[in-house]
């Protein structure tokens, strides 16, 4: 019995539609803003046309998401994909400049929410605070973690939880070693 394995190149579209309707973004509204006509931002979620590189670059602007999410492509079992994605065909967004390595565990971007496993290099810290309009939940798988959320710090350990709902947090991995949190964002913002 043979297994049929597709590239799943079609998420590029289906992604940057998700993205637009989780931050409730018209068709006209972003191709007003990308200098573009609406039928070629339509063909572009309908994976009919591919954006230039400089046109993914003003995508991720307007999105605030790094560049790199548009480049996740890997084949995957037909009956596979947007349900299951495996071990070595995460998609890995940013670049780990603050020593923060995460990969998307959800399938595509289409759902009313996004996992995410976060990787926080020894060491590393987010400096400044950061705001976003969501509710998101995360689990320490390993490492510690130390949290401020406001400006109330908590020291998180293996098996912890937290819940932040469009507060401002920073984060920092006071060890020498990994920590790694999954974290459930809600809507996506990557």
């Amino acid at each position: 019995m043979s297994v049929d394995f597709i590239k799943t190149t079609g998420t590029l579209g289906v992604d940057l539609r998700a993205l637009r309707k989780s931050r409730g973004i018209t068709l006209t509204e972003l191709s007003e803003k990308m200098g573009r006509s609406v039928g070629w931002l339509s063909q572009v979620e309908r994976d009919i046309s591919s954006p230039t590189i400089n046109e993914l670059r003003q995508l991720a602007k307007e999105f605030q998401v790094p560049l790199s999410l548009f480049f996740g492509s890997t084949e995957a079992k037909a009956n596979e994909v947007g349900k299951i994605v495996r071990k070595s065909a995460r998609r890995k967004i940013g670049g780990g400049e603050i020593g923060l390595v995460e990969e998307l565990l959800s399938p595509d971007l289409t759902d009313d929410f996004e996992v995410l496993r976060s990787v926080f290099s020894p060491n590393a810290k987010l400096e400044n605070f950061v705001v976003r309009p969501t509710q998101e939940v995360g689990y320490v798988v390993s490492g510690n973690l130390n949290l401020w959320i406001e400006n109330e710090m908590f020291e998180l350990e293996p098996g912890d939880s937290f819940r932040i709902r469009g507060e401002q947090f920073k984060w920092a991995n006071p060890n020498d070693e990994n920590a790694v949190v999954i974290w459930v964002i809600a809507p996506p913002i990557y």
